[in-house]
């Protein structure tokens, strides 16, 4: 035995886990080496990644699985980067439902015009149902930069707003004044 030991301290079976069988200066340094080799391999940059900033671990499917169960149930107490996770999913959800309501495949969205109809109101749809910045749906749905995707947005939006109120005031068209005199 190396150097003074109290009886009660056993270091026979710490080394015999890792396959040292006496307790020799050469063995503790062989020891030190096999425990150095654990450190690094645990400090690894991508062994730690996920847990550095994730807020999960495990597969896609688990993450996927989480989100949706998280979905309307966020408090302010939760990471920005779970909001926007989550208001993701929701969105590509969204854009899911969409394609299938018009028939289309994922890959159209590229070789449509950006100014399509369909495609403008999806964007309007993803704009008022999510929480996702204009950047984010005018490259999902590929309606150009974020400059032209809001431009886009905005010019929608008037134009709706301008059919709502031609609408609200076609009964008033149609009233009849009389004159009392």
């Amino acid at each position: 035995m190396v150097g003074f030991m109290p009886r009660a301290m056993r270091v026979d079976r710490l080394l015999g886990e890792h396959g040292i069988g006496q307790d020799s200066a050469a063995e503790r340094q062989e020891f030190e080496r096999q425990m150095e080799r654990r450190r690094l391999q645990a400090l690894a940059e991508e062994a730690l990644k996920p847990l550095r900033r994730g807020w999960y671990l495990g597969s896609e499917q688990f993450k996927e699985q989480m989100l949706e169960l998280m979905e309307g149930k966020l408090g302010g107490s939760h990471s920005g980067e779970l909001h926007r996770e989550t208001a993701e999913q929701r969105a590509n959800r969204i854009i899911a439902e969409e394609l299938a309501r018009r028939g289309w495949q994922e890959s159209e969205l590229a070789t449509r015009r950006r100014s399509d109809p369909g495609k403008l109101a999806s964007a309007a749809r993803l704009r008022s149902e999510t929480t996702l910045p204009t950047k984010w749906i005018g490259a999902r749905v590929q309606i150009g930069t974020a400059k032209g995707a809001k431009s886009l947005l905005h010019h929608l939006a008037q134009s709706q707003d301008q059919r709502k109120t031609a609408s609200a005031l076609e009964p008033c068209a149609q009233l009849e004044f009389q004159s009392t005199v």
